[in-house]
């Protein structure tokens, strides 16, 4: 067991360390160790982020907790939230020692300028495969070797797109953003009305 803990650890280290942009941001990450480990499969990764999503805290800290929950337990939910909190407490700590004679440095501007655009981007790319993933039945595939993934459709077109996925993403859209009555209430309505009707409709199409 010390093995998985320390490779938890380790997993989580590095993600908290490089997830530039927020919890968000973890989710390729977290797609590579799901791969790379077979801890759990991309699947299991939807389902941790609809979970982690409707629970309160920042979403890459539970995501570390869920992960290493399912893995190893209680203790292996501590040592994965502790590996995912412990380059942010670091780089914090440094931060907050240098930022007076930082702040105005050009270099650093420069370095956040090129984060912007990085962290963007891994948000982008998570956001995609959220959707293929919901909203369709086209598989991504991680490479073996170079850094493009591939797509697996299935067999026919008219299987390629999650219909009940579709329509209950339209009518949050439209609540959210075009239904005056309904758009500003709190987000947790809508995580519970999704939640209703995920039951309702996985029973009818059972």
């Amino acid at each position: 067991m010390i093995a998985i803990y320390a490779k938890l650890f380790w997993e989580f280290f590095k993600t908290g360390l490089f997830a530039v942009g927020g919890g968000m941001a973890t989710l390729p990450f977290l797609q590579t160790i799901g791969s790379s480990t077979g801890w759990y499969t991309y699947g299991d990764l939807m389902n941790m982020l609809a979970v982690s999503e409707s629970t309160p805290g920042p979403i890459g800290i539970n995501m570390a907790t869920y992960v290493g929950y399912t893995v190893a337990g209680v203790p292996g939910a501590l040592i994965a939230t502790i590996g995912e909190i412990t380059p942010s407490i670091i780089v914090i700590l440094i931060v907050a020692a240098i930022l007076k004679s930082f702040r105005n440095n050009p270099y650093v501007d420069r370095a956040f300028y090129g984060l912007r655009p990085a962290s963007t981007g891994l948000i982008g790319s998570a956001c995609v495969a959220v959707m293929l993933e919901v909203l369709t039945t086209i598989q991504t595939i991680k490479p073996e070797s170079g850094i493009l993934n591939r797509f697996a459709l299935p067999a026919g077109l008219a299987q390629v797109f999650d219909l009940r996925g579709i329509l209950l993403a339209a009518v949050l859209l439209a609540l959210t953003n075009c239904v005056k009555p309904v758009k500003n209430l709190h987000p947790i309505v809508f995580i519970a009305i999704s939640a209703a009707a995920g039951i309702v409709f996985g029973f009818a199409g059972a």
